[in-house]
């Protein structure tokens, strides 16, 4: 579903938020029926599975299918951006499952694989894999599960851990966490320059970028994009660049990726954001040479989904999972690592 007017929060988590204030001289009406004429390709149908499963809040409580909107009313709306008509060709891909159990899935995606099918990816995506997987192991069930429970994603580019909800509860439940914050997502970053502070929080907005809409830009006053709160920690120096970890507040498309780049410290070989040049070091042709050797290395942004942590859909325990760093990532730290001790000698 897509909002017919500015409404929709950028978000990195698929189901995002629309949000309404129903005007002073609005009559009563029912709210299916105004969401409706409100959110374009939005069904009945879907209006009021999402009400079923409190996907639909009126002044911060669920309602039922027959509420109706009345003046004032403050509506949100938690929309699926995955399609339920979206059609996954299931396809043998190996997937790295690090967890699973009746309600959920954890993988660990590797760089390079496109997390859902879209423009220009159609095959070979995580969750033509999952198609797969869920086709070998629970053939009763698969016809049933059209959205593949994807509740948020992560850059093609990006490594790390991913939570894939298997039934409607558990994906409602992961919805909501996702949004209201209390997840919790940690990343490695490597980043260009020696970061000055141990520790920081990053409070810019994140919107698109003025001139490219395929680019992302942070917006420190406020007035264009969505809030966007990422805290980091330094782990290593290695004089021109330093590995970091990043926990997100907030969720935003390529967050880390823009608020370093706003802070001065663009991420290792990031094509997008001016990490894949040399950003800090020297002129000399050895160290041209020692930082396209890296680039090679590690041909993508330096940047791995490390923790996640949530509350169990069904238990309601705490879980939480952590990823080894990639080899590529592991590589050029070394190699950053053998280069600073060398120049300190």
């Amino acid at each position: 579903m897509q909002a017919k007017e500015d409404q929709l929060i950028e978000t990195d988590e698929l189901y995002e938020r629309f949000s309404f204030k129903i005007d002073v001289g609005q009559e009563p009406l029912r709210i299916d029926k105004y969401l409706m004429n409100r959110i374009e390709r939005a069904t009945r149908n879907k209006i009021q599975q999402a009400i079923k499963t409190e996907l639909v809040l009126v002044n911060g409580k669920a309602i039922k299918a027959n509420y109706k909107i009345k003046a004032l009313d403050e509506l949100v709306v938690y929309s699926d951006m995955n399609p339920e008509d979206l059609v996954v060709t299931p396809e043998k891909i190996e997937l790295n499952i690090t967890y699973e159990d009746e309600d959920l899935m954890i993988i660990n995606k590797p760089s390079g694989m496109v997390v859902h099918p879209g423009s220009g990816n159609y095959s070979g995506t995580l969750l033509n894999g999952v198609a797969w997987y869920q086709q070998q192991h629970n053939l009763e069930n698969a016809e049933t599960m059209p959205r593949y429970g994807l509740v948020h994603r992560i850059d093609k580019n990006t490594s790390g851990l991913l939570v894939i909800a298997k039934n409607d509860q558990a994906m409602s439940h992961l919805a909501k966490q996702f949004f209201d914050h209390t997840t919790t997502r940690k990343y490695y970053a490597l980043v260009w320059g020696d970061v000055e502070n141990e520790t920081g929080t990053i409070a810019a907005h994140i919107g698109r970028h003025l001139r490219s809409r395929k680019l992302f830009d942070a917006f420190p006053e406020g007035d264009h994009g969505k809030e966007a709160i990422t805290h980091y920690k330094v782990l290593e120096r290695f004089g021109y660049v330093t590995l970091v970890e990043c926990s997100l507040e907030t969720g935003r498309t390529h967050q880390i990726r823009v608020h370093m780049k706003y802070l001065g410290h663009p991420l290792f070989n990031d094509d997008f954001y001016g990490g894949d040049k040399i950003v800090k070091g020297t002129v000399f042709a050895k160290y041209k040479q020692f930082v396209e050797n890296c680039f090679t290395l590690c041909p993508r942004q330096a940047l791995h989904a490390k923790t996640l942590g949530f509350i169990h859909p069904s238990s309601g325990k705490a879980m939480s999972f952590d990823s080894e760093i990639p080899n590529d990532i592991l590589k050029v730290m070394e190699k950053w690592r053998n280069y600073s001790t060398a120049k300190k000698l």
